[in-house]
């Protein structure tokens, strides 16, 4: 039984990022003594409802953490979530401890850790103005030299794991060394309907944050029922680290009596509306996997998604559920619903069963 630190520079976004970080502490406790490092507020308690997840591990929150999360989550309605500096931040706090630690997992993409380590890439936090398909900002040469990463070099005694294929292209773009995919786990919800029980009802399920354009979702609606179509819309996320807009979008979904917001919805509202409804929709461009469209898939539900990231993998890169502008987004979505489309991608494909044992071989790979 080895210690093993897990790393994660913030739950509060309760993202598919945070239910990674939850199972891979699932699938490590019972073979580990495993402790979580955050600068996140979020208890595990909360997040294990919310993700379906049994992680009951020590957590070590540094002190002043809360008072740190607090202004970091007063950041992203005017800067985004601020996960380099987070992690920059995370990097400095963990540099103390680390002696304490046989390895670490990083579940918040890659650092410079000064121990054997298995780094989980959601997508590079650093460096990304080396990527074509990144987004630094001007501040990223910045983090990433505090970081400890300037120069591009990963320690060699790091095992380098990416959520996808896109993903994995773009870490090899900055470091010259590619991951090994692992995709993350999305287990199926438990009493799905048969389809023609279902609802004609879209589901949208995410943070609601300008990059996972959930107004967007309201006007490929609102496009697809001027052909036609009785459909409604269920927008189901968190609303934590964006309040302001969050509540833009609660305006234009009042405004349309077939549109429902959940708000931080539970899990079981969140499976309830998957297992009942036909039709799963994600309208970020560029996911870096689609934790939303995987639990589209696994709910046997018709998911569409915008035809760029790793969520074209998850859809295996089907022309008839993948669009590129908000108008092709209609006519695609349009022409399911005329023909009766059924889902036909297997629902099973990312079982969490699946992803702990990879987990714990590479853990063990660097032991």
């Amino acid at each position: 039984m080895a210690r093993i630190a897990v790393l994660h520079n913030t739950l509060d976004g309760r993202g598919g990022a945070d239910a990674v970080c939850l199972h891979v502490c699932a699938a490590l406790q019972d073979t580990h003594d495993v402790t979580l490092v955050t600068l996140s507020r979020s208890s595990l308690s909360t997040l294990n409802r919310l993700f379906d997840t049994d992680a009951a591990v020590p957590v070590h929150r540094p002190p002043g953490t809360a008072l740190v999360s607090k202004v970091f989550d007063a950041l992203p309605e005017r800067v985004g979530p601020a996960l380099a500096p987070r992690s920059v931040l995370l990097d400095r706090i963990f540099a103390r401890h680390a002696h304490q630690f046989d390895a670490a997992v990083s579940t918040a993409n890659e650092f410079a850790l000064s121990l054997p380590s298995v780094q989980y890439v959601h997508f590079p936090q650093f460096n990304r103005r080396w990527t074509p398909v990144g987004e630094g900002g001007r501040l990223d040469p910045l983090w990433s030299r505090l970081a400890g990463l300037g120069d591009r070099r990963l320690p060699a005694d790091t095992r380098l794991l990416a959520n996808s294929g896109w993903t994995a292209d773009a870490v090899e773009d900055i470091y010259d060394r590619r991951p090994t995919v692992c995709h993350p786990p999305v287990d199926p919800p438990p009493t799905p309907r048969p389809w023609d029980d279902r609802e004609d009802g879209v589901v949208v399920v995410g943070r609601l944050a300008p990059d996972k354009r959930p107004l967007r979702a309201i006007r490929i609606v609102d496009g697809v029922r001027d052909r036609g179509h009785d459909l409604h819309l269920h927008l189901v996320g968190s609303s934590s680290m964006y309040p302001d807009y969050a509540d833009h979008v609660a305006a234009a979904a009042a405004a349309r009596p077939y549109v429902h917001l959940d708000r931080d919805a539970p899990r079981e509202r969140i499976d309830t509306l998957l297992e009942t409804h036909r039709y799963g929709l994600n309208c970020k461009p560029r996911e870096h996997f689609g934790m939303a469209v995987a639990e589209y898939v696994a709910a046997g539900m018709v998911a569409f998604a915008p035809d760029a990231g790793g969520q074209r993998e998850v859809l295996d890169g089907r022309p008839d559920r993948l669009f590129g502008s908000t108008a092709d987004a209609v006519d695609t979505v349009a022409a399911a619903v005329a023909a009766d489309a059924r889902p036909t991608l297997p629902r099973d494909r990312y079982a969490s069963e699946r992803f702990h044992a990879a987990v714990r071989d590479h853990v063990a790979a660097i032991l």
